[in-house]
């Protein structure tokens, strides 16, 4: 009786939604693992992309079968150890005291133009030795991927040969190297931005002679535009030729030096120092040249262009083509999401047919994304953008060659604009019914219209509920990538969506976005082994750019909170 009396005071002094309190604060606890966890993953997996790893090289028994390219020496940079499948074994390795039979390496042999592929898997029972030559180098191409071998002699254009015994071989080298990419810059710089310039001019006066060409009959009017457009366009055939001969003479001096060079399997081989973008000595650099090359990498990685179907190179164009779209898709989704949210909680006769449109917007929040892709396609391109051609580019219609009727980043960004608005509605009008009733009533009181009262008080004090919900547009659209397929991105851009004289954007154009990068990377590649490490890199970056966005708009609403802080928030 007395235990049956403690048992029940012990029940009465624990609150009975404890239990529940400890279980929400596990799944918390679980939710926040997850996150790290799946960031630890990107960043472990994505880091191999710029580490300088060190190069071994790896001698097979010769008792064994087991051989790399036919010989018994393969290099690389190993990157994973793990039991092979039992089902892949022999009966003699199963019954093998040695468990290293039961064990493989798979490591990065690069000179995918030699070897046929990138990676090659070995058993750790038919490694006799594995050694770390200093002499090794690992160079960056334009094609191909990384090439691993030992340099043999510099053959320059005048007929002098360095040897790679040469104390000034690497020196030498370096500065070659250093002279390639510089011209490579500047043929980058003439063909990007003055022949691309020209092109587009050339292009749009093409168009239009061809617009003036199909006519029958030419007015006087006419016939003046069609004779500036031909010397127009002689003009600037006769500025693109000089640009066209310089990058040409670039890069032929590129292709005047040669290196000459040694693959592990013993084979002899020669490139260009045009084909080279970087070399290095990953077995000879020190701890702090490792750290620094890290960091150039990543420059190189933000900052460069793609090149080799992407799976090298740089992701410049799709960090400001995803930038780009999330920023237009704010300054549209904004306006319209927050008149919506006034309207819906301030004017609207509450009824049945506004608890209906409420119905209505909360259940566009769980449409599939692609929906919106489709819906953007038909209303967006064929018809929005057909009329706006039809109105205002004639000329392009008339020669099949459309400018808003296709794809680009406006319609882009308004698709995605339409996908979070239902997110930007809800939240704004959480944070307009959030404000004091007093705070209304006291401004009318004093003569103020309701709009005045909604302009100068309710608005600014609702401002930290709506940065949240655009902040939650800005984190949903910025990722997505299925509409965005149908609606303008591309695999690879040649032009950015801005203008190369001129600071402002091309609307119409198409562009490069970081989650289509990333599926292109991964379900593509021709060779979407050698891209994975890029797969986790770009999936860093977008997660970073992201955080960046959202933490701008934080800082913002942070700012007006406390600006603020006497109102209800």
């Amino acid at each position: 009786m007395k235990d049956k009396t403690e048992t029940e005071q012990t029940a009465k002094a624990t609150p009975k939604g404890e239990v529940f309190v400890w279980i929400t604060g596990m799944g918390l606890a679980i939710g926040l693992l997850m996150i790290f966890a799946l960031l630890w993953v990107v960043l472990k997996n994505g880091i191999v992309v710029f580490w300088p790893s060190s190069v071994a090289q790896i001698e097979l028994r010769e008792d064994r079968d087991s051989t790399f390219r036919g010989g018994t020496t393969a290099a690389g940079v190993i990157l994973e150890e793990y039991d092979r499948d039992v089902r892949d074994l022999t009966e003699e390795q199963l019954e093998s005291p040695d468990q290293r039979d039961r064990r493989q390496i798979r490591f990065f042999s690069g000179n995918r133009d030699a070897y046929g592929q990138a990676f090659a898997y070995l058993m750790l029972g038919d490694i006799a030795e594995k050694t770390y030559p200093p002499e090794i180098v690992r160079a960056e191409r334009m094609e191909w991927g990384d090439a691993i071998f030992f340099p043999l002699r510099l053959e320059l254009a005048d007929g002098t040969q360095i040897d790679a015994e040469d104390p000034d071989f690497r020196k030498r080298l370096r500065e070659l190297v250093d002279e390639v990419r510089d011209r490579r810059q500047v043929i980058n710089r003439i063909e990007r931005r003055e022949i691309g310039r020209i092109n587009l001019e050339m292009r749009s006066i093409e168009q239009d002679l061809r617009y003036l060409g199909g006519m029958e009959e030419r007015t006087e009017a006419q016939e003046r535009e069609w004779e500036r457009l031909t010397h127009r366009l002689e003009e600037l055939r006769g500025d693109f030729a000089p640009l066209e001969a310089r990058a040409q003479e670039l890069r032929a001096t590129n292709r005047e030096n040669r290196l000459h060079f040694r693959l592990v399997t013993g084979e002899e081989r020669s490139h260009h120092l045009g084909e080279i973008v970087n070399f290095y000595y990953p077995n000879d650099m020190s701890l702090v040249a490792k750290v620094g090359l890290f960091f150039f990498h990543i420059w190189e990685f933000l900052s460069g262009y793609p090149r080799e179907a992407n799976t090298e190179g740089g992701i410049f164009p799709a960090i400001f083509g995803t930038f780009v779209m999330t920023l237009l898709m704010s300054v549209a989704v904004t306006p319209f999401g927050v008149l919506a949210a006034i309207y819906l909680r301030e004017y609207a006769r509450q009824g049945p047919m506004v608890r209906a449109v409420r119905i209505a917007i909360n259940n566009l929040a769980g449409v599939p994304s692609i929906v919106f892709g489709v819906f953007g396609l038909g209303f967006f391109i064929l018809f929005v953008g057909n009329w706006v051609d039809v109105l205002f580019y004639p000329r392009s219609v008339e020669t099949n060659t459309p400018m808003f009727g296709t794809g680009g980043i406006l319609w882009a960004s308004l698709t995605l604009a339409l996908m979070t608005v239902p997110v930007v509605i809800v939240a704004t009008e959480e944070a307009l019914a959030a404000v004091s009733r007093g705070v209304r009533e006291g401004s009318l009181a004093c003569g103020a219209s309701k709009w005045q009262t909604i302009q100068n008080l309710v608005l600014p004090a609702s401002l930290p509920g709506i940065l949240t919900g655009l902040i939650l547009a800005m984190a949903r659209g910025a990722g997505e990538v299925a509409p965005l397929m149908l609606v303008g991105v591309v695999a690879l851009a040649p032009n950015l969506p801005l203008d190369t004289v001129f600071p402002f954007f091309h609307l119409e154009r198409k562009f490069m976005h970081l989650g289509f990068h990333i599926y292109d990377l991964g379900f593509q590649s021709p060779d979407s082994e050698a891209a994975q490490p890029m797969v986790f890199a770009t999936t860093l970056v977008l997660i970073l750019l992201v955080i960046l966005l959202n933490l701008g708009a934080i800082l913002i609403r942070n700012h007006i909170r406390k600006k603020y802080a006497a109102s209800a928030f």
